[in-house]
């Protein structure tokens, strides 16, 4: 397996190369047009194994992708491109399915949106996530004069963006490193997952919290499953 080297570029929306990858022509075509009058630039593919091969030669800043896919269905694709990227990832599902949203979040997805969604609350999900490429919280202020927060093996330079657990860099999405920024930078601290919804998604957001828990699972995979404590009733907290 090819692991991810390093974040996506930032990138301005007017700068913003999108792939989508829907099998609808119908919705295809709707979503491209209506992406490209907010100023994203978007290229389109209408299977799994197309959308998988654009990827890799266009090396887009997001990638929006439909669940039900042929030759290769959107968690699949998910799968595949965590496997080379860490660009931002944006699943659509048709029937917000909890199989569907906990599956793709699991795969490595960031967010997702249940179609048909309001073209303001798309385009709003969008540039969440890409300004979650650049992020960087005033909560996780240097401490003394380092940048470098240390928690028992594991550092976290807020300045460089790196995460390392026992000396080892340790590959994170945009969002898995801005929610581990949040958990260091109040340390001990529960955080509600309402809070982590408002903090790391960086938009109102009224709906269930799975999209959290499922990547507080995701990090304690990579950065060892007791540094983050679920308060039962609560939320979450990083051991000191």
């Amino acid at each position: 397996m090819t692991r991810p080297a390093h974040l996506p570029r930032p990138a301005t929306a007017a700068e913003s190369h999108l792939l989508l990858v829907e099998d609808d022509e119908v919705i295809r075509n709707t979503v491209r047009m209506l992406l490209e009058r907010y100023g994203f630039t978007v290229s389109t593919a209408a299977d799994g194994l197309t959308g998988l091969e654009m990827f890799r030669e266009t090396d887009p800043d997001l990638l929006l992708l439909d669940v039900m896919l042929p030759d290769l269905d959107g968690i699949g694709l998910c799968r595949r491109v965590r496997e080379l990227s860490l660009a931002p990832i944006l699943m659509m599902s048709a029937r917000g399915d909890a199989l569907d949203v906990v599956s793709g979040l699991e795969a490595g997805a960031d967010d997702y949106v249940v179609k048909p969604c309001e073209s303001a609350v798309l385009v709003a999900r969008i540039r969440s996530l890409l300004r979650r490429v650049s992020f960087s919280p005033p909560g996780a202020a240097p401490q003394a004069d380092s940048a470098v927060l240390a928690f028992g093996d594991l550092t976290v330079d807020t300045r460089g963006m790196e995460v390392r657990r026992a000396g080892q860099v340790v590959a994170l999405t945009p969002t898995e490193l801005r929610m581990l920024l949040e958990f260091a930078g109040s340390p001990g601290v529960v955080l509600e997952r309402r809070t982590l919804l408002s903090r790391v998604w960086d938009h109102a957001w009224h709906g269930d919290t799975r999209v959290v828990d499922l990547h507080v699972q995701r990090l304690r995979a990579k950065i060892g499953g007791d540094r983050i404590e679920t308060v039962r009733g609560f939320g979450y907290k990083l051991r000191r």
